[in-house]
């Protein structure tokens, strides 16, 4: 199915990096947070291929910044999480389940804390800024919240640690996951954390100051001729194989951290302030579930609703959210939300995809 153009607008925000993205050829976009977010260069398969096998930069810019500064901002962040977050130091970075007051997802963002009176919420696809807002004034906190000019550049794949000690020092490579740096580019400090969207490793630039993108992006490209450094984007196929959750897609704000296999992320016995916490704590035992599903036959369509699933007596088993054909697996790699009396491993179901019926299977864990 063919599918309109975007018509651009100064309402669809571009990023300190677009001029650098058009020029390396991005072939296709998709709207993330009001912004272009590029969805492949060469192929969805070539740039899986390269990203596997050498290293990439990403313009993520798209994953806004919410900053919260003052004195009550370790409050305000707890009062959106039911992660305990009393133990967060000053160069981590946490991945937070923002839930509502009824025990439903809003976000699931990485909050970076930069000390314990600031810190960025670095956005999925949602809006959380107004939400933050209102929370502050409404419970008459002592903090500042607002969107800083901060704009993250990623850098991934199994060359990343080469390619960052080149451009920003070689001290940069000994940080821990979820752990962040300093550097200093041109003069100005910017924030390096080893995170990413990606399951092939490397880090995650906080652009500070928009005037210095492309500057930084020429630098990693200069750097990296020799490792074969090219423009990418968060990748369809490895992020299916990963098991990385789409928030607006395969999350949503129908489903609470339990049924999208956060609990791990939930401490409802320490996390007091949360103001979720009455609601989720009557949510725990979900009737779905996030699973990994195997679909039978060729390579599926793009998917752009969800496909429903069904047992075999016909009776609705769930619903596919995220699927394309993985040519290392030789399989269609599927992220789906799995009814619980249908969730248990191996478990053959019907999946409704345009063309045909398909066997789908539940898979007992991802594949990377």
């Amino acid at each position: 199915m063919s599918m309109s153009y975007l018509t651009p607008s100064i309402r669809l925000r571009r990023t300190p990096f677009s001029n650098r993205v058009d020029r390396a050829g991005a072939k296709a976009y998709t709207v993330y947070n009001h912004m272009l977010l590029a969805s492949y260069y060469e192929t969805p398969e070539e740039d899986y291929r390269h990203l596997k096998s050498a290293v990439q930069v990403w313009d993520v810019s798209c994953e806004r910044q919410v900053e919260v500064k003052g004195p009550d901002a370790l409050r305000l962040v707890q009062m959106t999480t039911p992660r305990d977050m009393s133990r967060i130091q000053d160069d981590q970075c946490y991945y937070v389940p923002m839930v509502d007051a009824v025990g439903r997802m809003m976000n699931d963002p990485v909050t970076v804390c930069l000390n314990q009176d600031r810190y960025w919420l670095s956005l999925a696809d949602s809006d959380m800024l107004l939400y933050c807002k209102g929370l502050a004034a409404g419970s008459g906190l002592d903090v500042e919240v607002f969107e800083p000019d901060v704009s993250p550049l990623a850098i991934q794949g199994p060359k990343a640690d080469e390619l960052v000690s080149r451009v920003f020092g070689e001290e940069i490579v000994s940080t821990r996951f979820f752990r962040h740096k300093t550097i200093n580019f041109q003069g100005q400090d910017m924030i390096i954390a080893r995170s990413g969207w990606s399951h092939q490793g490397g880090f995650e630039l906080y652009l500070d100051g928009s005037e210095y993108g492309e500057a930084v992006w020429d630098a990693l490209f200069e750097a990296g001729k020799d490792l074969d450094v090219r423009a990418g984007c968060p990748n369809l196929i490895e992020r299916i194989e990963a098991g990385l959750l789409s928030f607006g897609s395969d999350i949503t704000m129908n489903h609470t951290p339990f049924e999208a296999g956060l609990g791990r992320y939930c401490n409802l016995d320490s996390a007091s302030e949360f103001v979720g916490l009455a609601a989720l704590s009557e949510l725990t035992e979900p009737s779905k579930q996030i699973r990994a599903l195997e679909i039978d036959g060729p390579g599926v369509p793009a998917i752009n609703h969800p496909w429903p699933l069904h047992d075999a007596l016909g009776n609705s088993a769930g619903h596919i959210s995220s699927s394309t054909w993985s040519p290392d697996f030789n399989t269609n790699v599927t992220i789906a939300m799995v009814n619980r009396e249908h969730w248990d491993a191996g478990t053959v179901l019907t999946a409704k995809v345009p063309g045909g019926d398909r066997n789908a299977t539940v898979r007992e864990k991802f594949w990377i």
